[in-house]
């Protein structure tokens, strides 16, 4: 009997998920694009399943509010040398609520803002030697103060861990 209970508490575990209203109340208030209107430095470092840190990079992202639309454009440096450029470009749709796409994400990106918190969710398409694999990403982001925002991202295929994204973002003034 004991084993079926623990076989039960770990089928479920997964299916437990954090929800931003739990940040409802905190501060400051993660306004997305405030945020990243100008110029924004990052330093991140991806993880395998395992916790091994595999790469490490920096980025240097410009944005532009016009409207309802904020686009960033990413600009990442990595620790061999590779270079990588991303666009982003999000709609806020409501109070909170935005969607957005880039060039190697399939199809939508949805993300809504409570507090000092912010969830993204989408798939990102990364490219692995001869191959492209489509991996899931809960993109977690908490800003610390009016220039510092931590994100962490777990990335999953199928269900199943495949690596974590830690970033470490500081808005230029």
């Amino acid at each position: 009997m004991k084993r079926l209970v623990m076989a039960a508490v770990v089928l479920l575990l997964p299916g437990c998920s954090l929800s931003t209203d739990e940040y409802q109340g905190t501060e400051p208030d993660f306004n997305l694009f405030e945020f990243f209107d100008g110029t924004v430095m990052a330093w991140g470092m991806l993880q395998d399943r395992d916790g091994k840190q595999t790469r490490r990079f920096e980025v240097v992202i410009q944005g532009r509010v016009q409207g309802k639309t904020l686009t960033l454009d990413e600009d990442f440096i990595f620790d061999d040398g590779e270079k990588q450029q991303r666009t982003w470009v999000i709609t806020r749709t409501s109070d909170g609520h935005y969607s957005g796409r880039a060039g190697d994400v399939i199809g939508l990106a949805t993300g809504k803002s409570v507090g000092n918190a912010l969830n993204w969710q989408y798939v990102l398409r990364i490219p692995v030697d001869d191959t492209t694999y489509d991996i899931s990403i809960d993109d977690w982001m908490y800003r610390q103060d009016h220039k510092r925002v931590f994100n962490i991202a777990t990335m999953t295929k199928w269900g199943v861990s495949v690596g974590t994204l830690t970033l470490f973002f500081e808005k230029q003034e």
